[in-house]
């Protein structure tokens, strides 16, 4: 059981260790969400209501079958850019939007050519768009990587989303947008968004190995915070 499971009191699924709700193979643990409500009682008619979205709702019902296509047909085949392009034929999206940061935007274009050779038509908004400068929504000088007096622009996702919404697209895929911009991003975006590259500036943009590594170069990730 994990240290903020402890101190929460709050058993939730990472609390598991019998994953029943996959296979229905073994015993459902007493604090399982798939049997009990946070609220308390049975969960049974939430979970109805919830299917009956993935039945009947036109718009979820479509993301969800694609989803669940794509990784019955493709599993561990395609890679993630792969994924996205069959998602996005899938769900017969004829335009794709991209929100990019402006330190991955060598990427962005790669992906813009795969997307073009897969017939696919792209739009792409960079996170400086606006040219806003950080003081103008109040962010601290400490907090400005830059020689005191020189512009530097804000991440403007808000910005990306609303320009990709004019432009109508029909899926929209994040690519190397930082941690909060990409939450924002997906706030204020129309079209469904899905991740292509997610910000690691450490790590090589693969955040998953401070995660692999917790036992040897990362230990410092599951101290408690007196330690």
């Amino acid at each position: 059981m994990s240290t903020e499971t402890c101190r929460t009191g709050a058993l939730s699924c990472t609390a598991c260790n019998t994953y029943n709700c996959s296979k229905l193979n073994k015993e459902f643990p007493a604090f399982c969400l798939t049997t009990i409500s946070r609220q308390g009682g049975d969960i049974t008619q939430q979970i109805e209501e919830v299917t009956a979205l993935y039945r009947e709702d036109p718009f979820v019902s479509k993301i969800a079958r694609a989803a669940a296509e794509i990784e019955g047909e493709y599993y561990g085949k395609y890679t993630r850019a792969e994924e996205i392009v069959a998602f996005a034929k899938r769900i017969e999206a004829k335009k794709v939007g991209i929100a990019t940061c402006g330190g991955l935007i060598n990427e962005a274009k790669i992906f813009v050519k795969i997307l073009t050779k897969q017939g696919l038509e792209s739009f792409s908004v960079m996170c400086k768009v606006g040219a806003v400068h950080k003081a103008a929504i109040g962010i601290e000088a400490k907090y400005i990587r830059a020689p005191r007096g020189s512009h530097v622009s804000i991440c403007n996702p808000v910005l990306q989303a609303k320009l990709l919404n004019q432009e109508g697209t029909d899926l929209n895929v994040v690519i190397g947008l930082c941690v909060g911009h990409d939450a924002l991003f997906t706030k204020y975006s129309t079209a469904p968004v899905t991740t292509l590259i997610a910000k690691d500036r450490v790590l090589g943009h693969n955040p998953a190995a401070a995660l692999y590594t917790t036992c040897s170069y990362y230990k410092k990730l599951v101290r408690e915070e007196n330690e």
